[in-house]
């Protein structure tokens, strides 16, 4: 029997990725989009937005409509909030926070009913080396990714009873589209000019060279067959 995977911000970037070859892999796939009916996929896209409450209740109910199990859970929706810390203000740090963290949160609290009742399935959350290290221009992405190792360390203990599985995926930088699709911090400081300036230079040549995701659905699939996996994996060059 194919296992059922749900993959959420699927529609572009590093979850359509991940999907798509999940899909070509022979597994049931599922993905999430704000706008599902925009992209032609070959697997089954649903409407969810995790910054919305509603959405997230009503894409609970419509889910298991469709399937009768879910076997894995791929956190992936997010976005990269760019800027340096004391330039961006704390509206902007709370929306980062808002969709990294709590809206992963509250989507996998909604499935977390129907995992404990089948006693068995894995979440596995798309995090960040960012979120065991911070980096200058990414204050605000690395803590809600660091928050996100904190909070699935302690839910990984206490699901271990359902035989629920939990792990983080830690990726080093890839070639995806996270830095183009990134929001920038609109405050500016001009003490901080010439440093922003080599920032951006620096960023800039480093994603022009970075290599392609294949070790990171590399580890997916083999987290994916694991049985038992243990719960932090870095990948890439230098991750380890």
């Amino acid at each position: 029997m194919k296992q059922t995977i749900l993959v959420t911000g699927a529609s572009s970037g590093f979850g359509l990725i991940v999907a798509t070859k999940l899909y070509e892999n022979g597994y049931h796939v599922i993905g999430t989009s704000r706008n599902p009916n925009k992209i032609q996929v070959p697997f089954k896209m649903l409407a969810l937005d995790i910054d919305d409450d509603n959405s997230i209740k009503t894409f609970g109910r419509e889910l298991f409509t469709h399937i009768s199990q879910l076997d894995i859970l791929i956190n992936n929706a997010g976005f990269y909030l760019s800027g340096l810390a004391e330039e961006t203000t704390i509206d902007e740090g709370k929306r980062q926070f808002e969709t990294n963290f709590f809206g992963t949160i509250k989507l996998t609290n909604e499935l977390l009913p129907n995992l404990r009742k089948q006693q068995f399935g894995k979440i596995i959350t798309i995090g960040s080396i960012m979120g065991l290290i911070s980096l200058p221009g990414g204050a605000y992405y690395a803590a809600s990714k660091h928050a996100l190792e904190g909070y699935f360390k302690a839910l990984r203990f206490e699901l271990s009873e359902f035989n629920i599985k939990v792990a983080m995926v830690e990726p080093m930088g890839f070639k995806t589209n996270i830095v183009t699709n990134s929001k920038v911090a609109e405050n500016k400081i001009d003490d901080y000019d010439d440093y922003r300036q080599t920032l951006e230079s620096y960023t800039k040549d480093l994603f022009e060279n970075v290599p392609e995701p294949t070790p990171v659905i590399t580890k997916l699939l083999e987290l994916i067959e694991d049985k038992n996996p243990t719960f932090s994996h870095p990948v890439g060059k230098g991750a380890s």
